[in-house]
């Protein structure tokens, strides 16, 4: 199997996530889970689809024991091999999304980076291995996530019914091949403010809505930040706080009854451990007596994995310039471990090519990838 071919049959799988924006109808994982299917079919794994929302599945493969019968009966303990399928929205790229053209020494396209790209890099290390995986001491599965680039519906799915089942989890990310074992959590919140139509030439009639905001955020924003101060992490820095998205009224003409602004925590984890953002929250709402109502959308936790983890060790020992490090983004990896899964999230690529109009993964990475997990597959012989 060419790795380079596989990555570029998965970028002309189109996936593309179909909240926020997709820039084109072809959406949703089916396809390229089936894809994922066949191919470990082809390889005697045990392969299941768990719909997750309707038509998009999670992708779970999982090896065999040559000295059992079924996977219940497989003493061995298990590590998980786990990129998301999805991909973020296809609007304004300058290149062909799914072409996987290859000029300049990289592979060009949605997902190439992020995180197609670091999937085929798995994908190459088991199919290197097949001879070995049924007899090395420890299980090495795989399970392709849904849903990664807006709510993480389908690593939640996942940990909640299997996180009992493994010792070890790599999110697949383009991190440069460095251990990602630390991140900040994310609290995404809708705010909004109501107040009275009128017609605008006449306003002391009515009660205007983005007016009563303007106020509520300017208060929010200074007494919040002072807040989320209090729960600095000694690596990954403070808390931190953003206003993204406005919306109200309907027309110049008439006074805005409605007013809801989106709004973005990123939390550490000793802020999670003292009771989470929302609690903050809520607090600055009530002690300022801001006339907001408030519904949260999206609550991931940080992501902590010890250091001195054995499969961390390994990973080092396999590629000994991969080196520990922390991101101020957001992986799957965060629901794993939050469900008791010690994650961490790892691929080839650099994330400063994720989500831009013209991703690429350079040829070079993504074989140094492919190798790594070549070697840390063959190395688990060693592992007890």
């Amino acid at each position: 199997m060419d790795p380079i071919s596989l990555l570029q049959d998965l970028i002309r799988i189109p996936s593309v996530n179909p909240d926020n924006a997709p820039g084109t109808d072809k959406t949703g994982e089916q396809t390229i889970a089936n894809y994922l299917e066949k191919w470990f079919k082809e390889r005697n794994f045990d392969v299941i689809q768990e719909e997750v929302r309707p038509g998009r599945p999670n992708l779970i493969a999982r090896s065999k024991n040559k000295s059992t019968d079924t996977l219940e009966a497989d003493p061995r303990p298990r590590i998980l091999l786990c990129p998301h399928t999805d991909t973020v929205g296809v609007g304004n790229m300058t290149i062909n999304p799914f072409g996987g053209e290859i000029s300049d020494n990289k592979i060009w396209g949605r997902g190439s980076s992020d995180t197609k790209g670091p999937m085929a890099a798995m994908l190459a290390g088991i199919d290197a291995n097949l001879d070995l995986l049924d007899s090395l001491p420890v299980a090495v599965d795989f399970a392709g996530f849904m849903g990664e680039e807006s709510s993480q519906h389908g690593s939640k799915h996942f940990a909640e019914k299997y996180a009992k089942d493994y010792l070890f989890a790599i999110a697949a990310e383009p991190t440069s091949l460095d251990l990602v074992h630390l991140t900040k959590g994310s609290l995404w919140f809708t705010i909004e403010t109501s107040g009275k139509a009128a017609h605008s030439s006449q306003p002391q009639l009515g009660e205007n809505a983005i007016l009563k905001m303007a106020n509520a955020i300017t208060i929010l924003n200074e007494k919040l930040n002072l807040e989320l101060a209090k729960y600095p992490h000694p690596q990954l820095g403070n808390c931190t706080l953003n206003i993204g998205t406005i919306s109200g009224g309907s027309r110049p003409n008439i006074v805005p009854d409605f007013c809801t602004v989106d709004v973005d925590i990123r939390l550490t984890p000793q802020l999670e451990k003292a009771g989470g953002a929302m609690a903050l929250v809520n607090k600055v709402i009530t002690d300022n007596q801001l006339p907001i109502t408030v519904s949260t959308f999206a609550n991931n936790p940080p992501m902590e994995c010890p250091s001195e983890h054995p499969i961390i060790e390994a990973i080092q020992q396999t590629r000994s310039k991969s080196q520990l490090t922390t991101a101020p983004w957001f992986s799957d990896a965060a629901h794993l471990s939050a469900a008791g899964i010690p994650a961490i999230a790892f691929g080839p690529g650099s994330i400063d090519q994720a989500h831009t109009k013209d991703e690429f993964i350079k040829v070079d990475d993504f074989l140094e990838g492919c190798t790594f997990f070549k070697d840390f597959i063959k190395q688990l012989q060693n592992y007890s």
